[in-house]
């Protein structure tokens, strides 16, 4: 039986991929950062990532580490503090990150670009931390979730008149099936870093968020938007994009049909 830690487990993403490593008959443990209720099948231990406390007998004796846990203030501190605690722990687990597709194509130059689109910078500098340790790892990129989108959409939409990012392109994939894939990387060998997974569909952001007004009813207007600064430019040029890997199977329409409630 698999001994398997999860950080971030109780994040988007990780409420996905922890029940899939259960139902494989992996010994499942979440961190958490205060106790939470166990009846899932997994067991959840509690640790500190800004003092490190708990996250060295959180390892322990883990035998593969998925790492889901970070934002775009904390990926590179997180990474930092997770090696460090697979150190004090004196253990070599085999890591398993998540990243983003196109870390490395999307220019930070200002304030702003941090401020807007900092979050591939900061999961670039999180590969880093993780490649750096000698600890053997494997990462996975994938491509924006249709979930996110979503999310992004729902907030815009409560505007009169609805903005959206002018020339801004992306290529959405469902997060269930790239926990799918996080559990296969976790039940195999280090591989370093494995081909992207991105959506079967590259779409515009703003034909994105019109077929979610559309599906919600709403005849509110989007009005293109441009946004300053090179990590836009990098946007609007697909620096986020992997067309030759777009493996996913749900479109954002499917998905759309799925998870909205037309009124």
């Amino acid at each position: 039986m698999a001994r398997i830690l999860v950080t971030g487990g109780t994040g988007h993403l990780g409420r996905l991929v922890v029940p899939r490593l259960v139902r494989t008959g992996a010994d499942v443990r979440v961190v958490s950062r205060s106790p939470h209720a166990e009846g899932d099948g997994a067991r959840y231990v509690v640790a500190d990532w800004a003092t490190g406390e708990g996250l060295a007998q959180a390892v322990g004796d883990a035998e593969v580490v998925v790492h889901l846990a970070g934002d775009q203030l904390h990926n590179e501190p997180m990474a930092t503090a997770l090696v460090r605690a697979v150190r004090d722990a004196g253990a070599e687990p085999h890591l398993v990150n998540i990243s983003v597709v196109g870390a490395e194509k999307v220019p930070v130059r200002s304030g702003f670009d941090r401020r807007a689109l900092g979050y591939m910078e900061s999961k670039l500098a999180q590969e880093r931390v993780l490649e750096e340790s000698g600890i053997p790892w494997s990462n996975l990129r994938a491509s924006q979730f249709h979930e996110l989108v979503l999310i992004a959409a729902r907030a815009l939409a409560k505007l009169p008149v609805v903005p959206t990012p002018s020339g801004w392109r992306a290529q959405p994939i469902a997060a269930d099936e790239v926990a799918a894939r996080l559990v296969e990387l976790a039940l195999g060998d280090p591989q370093g870093r494995v081909p992207d997974v991105a959506g079967p569909e590259v779409l515009t952001f703003r034909g994105m968020v019109r077929d979610y007004l559309d599906a919600v009813g709403s005849r509110r207007p989007t009005m293109p938007v441009r946004v300053p600064g090179a990590a836009s430019r990098a946007y609007a040029a697909g620096g986020n994009l992997a067309p030759d890997r777009a493996v996913g199977k749900q479109t954002w329409g499917e998905f759309l049909a799925e998870h909205v409630e037309h009124r």
